[in-house]
């Protein structure tokens, strides 16, 4: 595929799942500001401990966060991904209050999840963060009043985009790329990867073409494998 197809590729993706890749030094190798349209983002358990090398996205909605190992620093949240609308923190270490502060300036924040973080067994625990947070609609998939967010409010989202991507014929076109894990997604404006799909050498290199569609087909080959077909 040629570079500027891969260009093109990103500036289209909206959702990109990055779960258990390896992190260095707080970067993800691949994940850069190129991604212009991406409004879902997921980087579970891929070792983070701080969100300050995130790039800056700005239409960017849900970002998933949980398994890894910050403890803080999410001021810088505001600046690099301002509209954000779902955060979810749990498996952190967040130990405090304070530490959640600064998402005071996401103003457009209504669900948040600290769930296995050390800061949930604070006294009043959940009071406190709504009154820290007013924009908050859902503290940990409840509202203020203990009532459990809707299948609706937590699934519309995915939902949304899916109907964006059907065409006037309701087919979703299928994307060139194909991933590896448990979530599968159709369509050129999603992307998941174990390894980033733009595979490189030692040397930082990117491979020829046929290289890097061989080692995606070798991945297609090893879950035929494993269901036994």
């Amino acid at each position: 595929m040629p570079d500027t197809h891969f260009a093109l590729f990103f500036f289209q993706v909206k959702e990109l799942v990055l779960d258990n890749c390896r992190s260095y030094e707080g970067k993800i190798e691949g994940l850069t500001d190129e991604f212009e349209e991406l409004e879902f983002l997921s980087t579970i358990n891929v070792g983070l401990t701080s969100v300050a090398n995130l790039p800056k996205l700005n239409k960017l909605k849900k970002l998933e966060l949980s398994d890894n190992r910050i403890s803080g620093g999410l001021e810088v949240l505001a600046e690099k991904c301002p509209n954000l609308t779902h955060l979810n923190l749990s498996g952190n270490k967040i130990k405090d209050l304070g530490t959640i502060e600064p998402l005071k300036k996401l103003e457009n924040l209504k669900s948040l999840d600290l769930f296995n973080c050390e800061v949930t067994n604070l006294n009043d625990y959940r009071e406190n963060v709504f009154k820290l947070l007013p924009q908050l609609t859902y503290l940990d998939g409840y509202d203020r009043d203990d009532k459990e967010a809707p299948d609706s409010d937590a699934e519309g989202y995915v939902e949304g985009l899916d109907d964006e991507e059907e065409d006037e014929d309701g087919e979703v076109p299928q994307c060139p790329l194909k991933e590896r894990g448990e979530r599968r997604w159709a369509g050129p404006e999603r992307a998941t990867f174990s390894v980033l799909s733009l595979v490189k050498d030692r040397d930082d290199k990117e491979a020829p073409d046929s290289d890097a569609e061989g080692y995606v087909e070798g991945l297609d080959d090893e879950e035929e494998d494993e269901d036994g077909m």
